[in-house]
């Protein structure tokens, strides 16, 4: 949880906390369209996030993006996916590269979603928080006309409590259920998680997204989790009280989304799987795949829109 803390702002210099608070002592880039390149990964809940905002936003056209592999070493990420297996634009084979450019006794983690700054090509910033709050109020002047108001003022201050929520308990949540050390650490995680999803049923029962009648960054954030729930973290991180779905209001709530341009065809299930079951030697030694589940049940009809 240590990134390269810079930020991307629409003002030269300014650089403030992720959620509009006092200044910080980081270095700020400036917005400009096509100077930067998002690196993320499908197979990723973090990058995910950053993928589905730039969609919504409609800032595909003034922040590329590039897309690594599902699997990767101790190195980093790499960009197999592409011809030659070099991205096409950076010229690298690594996103290890990037960060080595800007720092080149980089000893931390080489994470997704990072931004690239493209004439220098060096890793900008890989805190993930900032990104996809950055590309919502710094990145507005190049917003689609029908953006959604992802950080909307009227419940900012609730928002944060439910995503603080969400993060600590769901999204991180199920991976110290996977990766505990101990029973015990594994018993306290599991009841977290599984509290956290009694609570998010008991509020999607009455409201169709996590703040009301709109998608806001909250959704984006704990879809990211859900999508992967039956797939991986069920089984593979043993998080398997039950199924997503077999919560009522949670899977038709997934559904909703996964329905909804700028989610569900960001999402890549062969990816996801490949990746947890693959990378997670320690987890699942002989790095078998499972076939299921079948993911013909996102796109049944949901319901929702009656709430």
């Amino acid at each position: 949880m240590s990134y390269i803390p810079d930020r991307v702002t629409k003002e030269p210099g300014r650089s403030q906390d992720p959620y509009g608070g006092e200044e910080l002592d980081v270095p700020a880039w400036q917005v400009q369209p096509g100077r930067y390149r998002l690196i993320a990964a499908r197979a990723c809940p973090w990058a995910s996030r950053a993928i589905i905002v730039r969609r919504l936003l409609g800032l595909e056209y003034v922040i590329s993006m590039g897309l690594a592999g599902p699997t990767h070493d101790e190195r980093s990420w790499a960009f197999d996916l592409d011809p030659d297996r070099v991205d096409p634009v950076l010229g690298y084979e690594r996103l290890e590269q990037a960060f080595l450019a800007r720092f080149p006794d980089y000893s931390k983690g080489i994470t997704v979603p990072t931004l690239v700054d493209v004439p220098s090509k060096q890793a900008v910033t890989n805190d993930f928080p900032s990104i996809t709050h950055d590309f919502f109020f710094e990145w507005r002047d190049h917003h689609r006309p029908d953006a959604p108001d992802l950080w909307p003022d009227d419940c900012r201050d609730a928002m944060e409590t439910v995503m603080d929520r969400v993060f600590s308990d769901v999204n991180d949540g199920v991976y110290r259920c996977g990766f505990a050390g101990s029973q015990e650490a594994y018993d306290e995680a599991y009841d977290r998680v599984w509290t956290a999803m009694d609570w998010l049923e008991d509020r999607l029962s009455h409201q169709r997204f996590l703040m009301g009648d709109r998608i806001t960054e909250a959704d984006v954030r704990l879809f990211t989790t859900l999508v992967r729930f039956d797939a991986v973290y069920h089984g593979h991180f043993k998080c398997n009280r039950n199924k997503l779905t077999e919560m009522t209001a949670i899977w038709g709530y997934a559904r909703d989304l996964f329905q909804t341009p700028g989610f569900g065809e960001t999402v890549d299930f062969d990816q996801i799987k490949r990746h947890y079951y693959v990378v997670h030697e320690d987890i699942n030694p002989n790095g078998i795949v499972p076939k299921g589940p079948d993911p013909a049940g996102w796109h049944a009809p949901h319901g929702r829109d009656r709430l």
